[in-house]
Formats: structure tokens, C-alpha cells, sequence
């Protein structure tokens, strides 16, 4: 018998299980598919597991560098089994959560992978092939990504890891090369790093973190480096041999330069592909665009009643727009008035590296590249009381507005908890303040975030602490 509903949501990670269930705060009759877990890879490999294993390195940081502060240790063992243990004991709990979540907002939970057959008709085959079939007047695409291939590079779950090896080691590596300098290759070089892997981190662009502002990226780079941290930017990986205790590698430069490298894995961690495959797409004429689907502004795709959000819809890949997709999709299906679409160029984004890194909005290249007046501030932690007390003074934060407007076009952060202090900027893009607006704040002493007036006050031309 087939069943019916309003919403249908296929995938359940952030993006999918929000849209499930603001839909039933609607009152829709929603149903949700989910071929492995819920929470999805953002719950289950991504974001939450990585968070909890770089929790542990942050740890191994602080415990070598005890003796500034008074304290000694003797000998301090690690078992990396017991990391993993506790990365993983985390996601489940919060996979367990979601399925209460389900339950209290009466979403039904059907287990299975999903395939359009028409506009609104859905079929899900189960672990044992049944099929079974469902319609619904709006069927939400949240099926996520997966890493993306390096031409040449196969990864074999043993000496050559994607991220989910990367989460799942069975012991610590003494060498990795990591190719790849997002968020993720910055993540996986800062945690093992951390650990006591010798890390070398490949680049394709000429800087790494390619998406940040460069004054950022540098900063990053310098630090990494002070670390121990090898970096190849301009450069790729022109062969690989995968051996049965190493992995030879050869990195070559656009410069024409050659190292041959020995490591003990190699991590792929060089982007992401949209999950487009056997969804039926093609037959529903859904476009598909260098490996996403294609929206409008409202999540909306080529065909009627079917709409894409999260990682599978395109970038920013992060958590946070996927569920912030969610919501504006399913209000705006719904009927909600006054709905506002999403400006995509103004998603946070975070890198829980060491030092972390947050930005929103344009760089200073590409607010230039406007032909903008700009006023750009910048303040260093190394003026920061607090940053100085508990000894994390490396970075800085910068701002840039339009000087004619005040409009604030972007924040880069470097430096302690600032992926927990973003949100201010982003808030104050949110209401429209302007550069005075913001000076006018008070921002609480001493704190890490007093930084980011500072950074304001200097872009006015009238900086107090530095």
C-alpha cells in the first residue's frame, strides 16, 4: 500500500532531520528516509566526531605544556584506541537523540535507500530489497556528500584514508601526509600533529586554506609551520605507491620541483562531491551542476515539489547552512510570509584547528575587488589581557566595512574560541549595524571577544589598545 504525506525528507542529517521536523511544528504529516544512521555523516563522521578527537589533542597541547603554569607531570601514556572510543561513544548518543527527536514531533522514521520515480513519488528499498512506495506533496533532497576523488589516489581504508578512516584509526600513524588544506585537511594535520604524527600538508593553491582571507591563511601557515608542520602549496601528488608498511609519494610543484616522499598513510581530504547518484534526477530533469543540484533562492529544484538543501544543494558545505535551509525551505513550502532567503556569502565558517580560524562574509581580496572604499581594521591578541593570561596570544582579528555605508562586509578571526565568537559579527550583519553601531558596544573586560571592538575601533581610525 503506498502511504502518503505532506513532507517527505530524504536524509537525515542536519539539514534533513530539521526539515523533518519544523515541518511537523506545521502540522505536515512528515516522513523521513535514512539508509545508515541518523544525524548523518555531519553527526556520525563529520563534524561532532572530529570536535571530540580534537578535544583531545587540545589535551595532549595543554599537557606538554604544563610547566609555565606550575605544574609537573611524570610519564603520560596514550591509548588512541580510547580516544576513538569516546569520539564514537559521542556520535551515538547524539544519533540515539535524534531518533527521540523523531518520535516526539511524530515524524515517521523508514529505513532504506530512496529513489524519485515521479514528481512526489518516492520509492525506498530496504537492507533486504523490499520496496516499498511513497508519495508526498513536497519531497526534500538532504542527501549530503562524500569526499572527493584525487585522480590517481584510491584510497584502501588502510594506508590511504578519507576522512572516516582518518576517525577510526586502530593506532597513531608516526607519519601522515594529508592532501588538502580546507577546513578538513587543516583539521586532520592539526589533530594528529597534536598526537605525535609527523604531518606534511599538500596544496593545490597557492595559499593554503584557499578560501580564507591570505593575511589568515599565512598566519595559519606560520603557525603550522613553528609546529613542525610540513607545507607544499602549489603542488600536487603525481604518484603514489601504496607499499604494505608505507606509502611512497611524489609531490610535484607548479613550479617544477620534485620530493619523494615515505610516509605511513596518506589522508585524502581534497573537497567534496554532492550524493547525486541514483536519485532519479536525471528522469525528473532536476539539473545537476558540477556535482550539486541546482536551487533557487527558496531551495526550489528544476521540478515541481522537489527541493535540495545542505551539502547535496552546493557551498558552503557546512552544517549550520544545511539546517538554516531546512527551516527557510519548509516555512516558505508552508506558506510562511516574510520569509528571507539565504545569503550564502555570509554563512560562517569555522576551523577547529590550532589555531582556530573563523570568518563570515569577503575577504579583504574580494571586498577590493568590488571598488569599494574600504576601512579595515585589524587588532592583535598580543594586546589582549585575556589572550595573554591564558597564554594563547597568537592572532589577531580583522574587519572590513564599506566607508561609505559602514556596511560590515567581512570578519576573519585567528585564534582561541574565536568559531565561538563569530556569531557576534554574524549577528550584527543580521540587524544591519554599521561600523559606528558596533563601536558603541560594550564588550565585557577582559574577554577574548573585547578583540573583535577593538578590530571595529581600528577600522574607524581610532584604536584604544594597540
Amino acid at each position: 500500500m503506498t502511504q502518503k504525506y505532506d513532507v517527505l525528507v530524504v536524509g537525515s542529517g542536519p539539514g534533513g532531520y530539521v526539515a523533518a521536523i519544523r515541518a511537523a511544528q506545521h502540522g505536515l504529516r512528515t516522513a523521513i528516509v535514512e539508509r545508515d544512521r541518523l544525524g548523518g555523516i555531519c553527526l556520525n563522521w563529520g563534524c561532532i566526531p572530529t570536535k571530540a578527537l580534537l578535544h583531545g589533542a587540545d589535551v595532549a597541547h595543554t599537557l606538554v605544556n604544563l610547566e609555565p603554569l606550575g605544574f609537573s607531570t611524570g610519564s603520560v601514556e596514550f591509548d588512541m584506541g580510547r580516544l576513538v572510543e569516546f569520539s564514537r561513544s559521542v556520535s551515538g548518543r547524539l544519533s540515539d537523540g535524534i531518533g527521540y527527536l523523531m518520535k516526539k514531533n511524530d515524524i515517521d522514521v523508514v529505513e532504506g535507500v530512496a529513489r524519485l520515480l515521479d514528481k512526489g513519488v518516492v520509492a525506498v528499498t530496504t537492507a533486504d530489497e523490499t520496496v516499498s512506495e511513497y508519495r508526498a506533496d513536497h519531497v526534500i533532497l538532504a542527501t549530503g556528500a562524500r569526499p572527493r576523488p584525487v585522480p590517481g589516489v584510491i584510497p584502501d581504508g588502510d594506508r590511504i584514508w578519507t576522512y572516516f578512516d582518518a576517525l577510526v584509526p586502530t593506532d597513531l600513524p608516526k607519519s601522515l601526509l594529508v592532501i588538502g588544506s580546507g577546513a578538513v585537511g587543516v583539521e586532520f594535520a592539526s589533530l594528529y600533529k597534536d598526537l605525535g604524527t609527523d604531518v606534511t600538508l599538500v596544496e593545490m593553491a597557492p595559499q593554503i586554506m584557499p578560501v580564507e582571507d591570505f593575511a589568515v591563511a599565512s598566519h595559519v601557515r606560520r603557525q603550522f609551520e613553528q609546529r613542525g608542520i610540513k607545507i607544499h602549496t602549489g603542488a600536487s601528488v603525481s604518484e603514489l605507491a601504496a607499499g604494505p608498511d608505507t606509502v611512497t609519494v611524489t609531490v610535484q610543484s607548479t613550479a617544477g620541483t620534485v620530493d619523494e616522499l615515505t610516509v605511513d598513510r596518506v589522508l585524502v581530504a581534497a573537497g567534496i562531491q554532492g550524493n547525486v547518484e541514483d536519485l532519479g534526477l536525471t528522469e525528473l530533469g532536476i539539473e545537476v551542476e558540477h556535482g550539486f543540484i541546482t536551487t533557487d533562492q527558496w531551495c526550489r529544484t528544476s521540478a515541481f515539489g522537489v527541493y535540495a538543501i545542505g551539502d547535496v544543494a552546493g557551498a558552503p558545505c557546512l552544517a549550520h547552512k544545511a539546517s538554516h535551509e531546512a527551516v527557510l525551505c519548509v516555512d516558505k513550502l508552508a506558506g510562511v510570509q516574510h520569509v528571507r532567503p539565504l545569503d550564502r556569502d555570509y554563512v560562517p565558517g569555522c576551523t577547529y584547528a590550532r589555531p582556530q580560524v573563523a570568518s563570515l562574509g569577503l575577504t579583504e581580496e574580494q571586498a577590493r575587488a568590488t571598488g569599494r572604499r574600504l576601512q579595515v581594521g585589524q587588532f592583535d591578541l598580543q594586546a589582549s589581557g585575556k589572550a595573554l593570561a591564558i597564554g594563547e596570544a597568537d592572532g589577531f582579528v580583522k574587519t572590513i566595512f564599506d566607508a561609505d555605508s559602514g556596511e560590515l562586509l567581512g570578519a576573519h578571526m585567528v585564534g582561541p574560541d574565536v568559531t565561538e565568537q563569530i556569531q557576534g559579527f554574524g549577528i550584527a550583519r543580521a540587524l544591519e549595524a554599521t561600523a559606528d553601531d558596533l563601536a558603541e558596544v560594550v564588550f565585557a573586560h577582559p574577554t577574548l571577544s573585547e578583540a573583535m571592538h577593538e578590530s571595529v575601533l581600528s577600522a574607524l581610525g581610532r584604536p584604544i589598545n594597540m
